[in-house]
């Protein structure tokens, strides 16, 4: 039996939590046993007493429970124990793991079910070599636990819903990750998930690049001045954001019996261009309140911001109205989730904070986070090497912009570590965190040489 960190306990069996086991018991140290065909987490429980719970794969490869030990007053007395039917259990572990409720056989993402010219890009730099292969095996650990509602999951992620179906993992593991029992209501939304502070519902959508229409692209030129870059963010990016968001409040999720009665949240990730989402952030807000800002200094140097109403959104022939919270049957919807960093590049460092991936790959972070400082007109710069020991998470990034009309607000207390936006009566902005918060970044791989 030897230890583990708890990133790599949670890459491998946070799937499998319940939210009331938080509530209960404590974990307080992790271990993998047999080359990691078990693993074992030491707890304390609300009586003061130490236990082990032991873990192993069942018929799918997903971590399910197969043992208990005794409860005991010392952490020494539940180990000994612990170690003891750890041994006790591998000789006989193929019986034990079977649980009988299997379903159907081991989700594989990474066998081709195309042919080689529809696989996506992406798709294709994933699931080969060693750059990408943290992300890789992360995610064919994280597999075994998804839900296929459709029946094309694995299709479409190897094909043209390959930036779709990645946000949609990701929003799996950040709900997870926040102690969330995650479930797919049929025939939708997306996510119900439900935790001890309450439960609410998840729809995913994304922008894609355009096909054509009356939005089109900007010219590299228009983005060269300073006009030309305000009028894409004041006007271009909302109109993209639009699109697919007005398409989902058209859907009346809060119909199906899954959300009836409970917070709807719209999850949306940005895909439209090359990096798209580092920098188009900032615009979904002014689509979603109807409001921008701007922020001069007062003659003591504190920072004064005020927003002004934006009405519409104008980009050659198209023009969308602004304020999404503020549309026919928006109440409905509680609020609106982002992350720009929720990308194939947050599964590689996530997979090699668990200690997955190639060794000798090494990854480096850099970009910018939010300054807390309420008079810093500026974010801070960061520069980070991705490792075991500085371990990330999955909501580290996501912004929840909360809808001031929901007909059913969302807790923040479902998803901390968050970053929760509100709108305060006079207009200004209101932000909430709990932990530190990347506004964007980019991770540089270096393949070193073995």
């Amino acid at each position: 039996m030897r230890p583990i960190l708890l990133a790599r306990w949670n890459a491998l069996a946070a799937f499998c939590r319940k939210p009331m086991a938080a509530a209960i018991s404590q974990e307080i140290a992790w271990f993998e046993a047999g080359d990691e065909r078990v693993i074992a987490t030491l707890i304390l429980d609300t009586d003061e007493e130490f236990s082990g719970i032991i873990l192993a794969r069942d018929l799918v490869e997903r971590f399910r429970f197969v043992g208990i030990t005794g409860y005991f007053a010392t952490p020494e007395e539940a180990l000994v124990d612990l170690n003891g039917k750890i041994l006790s259990l591998l000789p006989s572990l193929e019986e034990a793991r079977e649980q009988g409720d299997e379903p159907g056989r081991t989700v594989d993402f990474f066998s081709p079910v195309v042919g080689e010219s529809k696989l996506h890009p992406s798709f294709r730099t994933l699931s080969a070599g060693d750059e990408f292969s943290a992300a890789r095996e992360i995610i064919t650990v994280m597999m075994r636990w998804h839900e296929d509602v459709d029946g094309n999951f694995v299709q479409q992620f190897q094909t043209t819903g390959f930036d779709a179906r990645l946000w949609e993992l990701y929003l799996f593991a950040a709900l997870v990750e926040s102690g969330l029992e995650v479930s797919h209501p049929k025939p939708a939304p997306d996510f119900l998930a439900r935790g001890l502070n309450g439960e609410f519902t998840l729809e995913a959508t994304t922008i894609n690049p355009s096909a054509g229409g009356s939005v089109v692209a900007p010219s590299p030129a228009d983005l060269e001045t300073a006009d030309g870059r305000e009028r894409y963010n004041l006007h271009y990016l909302p109109i993209r954001y639009a699109g697919p968001l007005t398409a989902k409040l058209a859907k009346e999720y809060w119909k199906h019996p899954a959300s009836a009665g409970k917070p709807l949240v719209i999850a949306i990730q940005d895909f439209h261009a090359e990096m798209s989402m580092t920098y188009s952030g900032s615009a979904l807000p002014t689509y979603l309140y109807g409001i921008t800002y701007s922020a001069e200094r007062d003659a003591d140097g504190r920072l004064e911001v005020k927003p002004s109403i934006v009405t519409d959104h104008r980009w050659g022939s198209k023009v969308v109205p602004s304020g999404f919270f503020s549309l026919p049957n928006a109440e409905n919807i509680s609020a609106v989730m982002f992350n720009s960093t929720g990308t194939i590049s947050k599964f590689n460092r996530m997979g090699v904070c668990a200690g997955f991936g190639a060794e000798n790959v090494v990854l480096i972070r850099h970009g910018h986070a939010w300054d807390p400082d309420p008079d810093a007109d500026v974010p801070l710069p960061f520069m980070q090497v991705v490792s075991k020991e500085n371990p990330e998470t999955w909501i580290e990034g996501m912004d929840v912009f909360h809808n001031p009309n929901a007909l059913h607000p969302l807790d923040p207390d479902l998803l901390p570590g968050a970053a929760h936006h509100r709108l305060l009566d006079d207009g200004r902005m209101e932000t909430t965190s709990t932990a530190w918060k990347p506004m964007d970044s980019a991770t540089t791989i270096l393949a070193l040489p073995n």
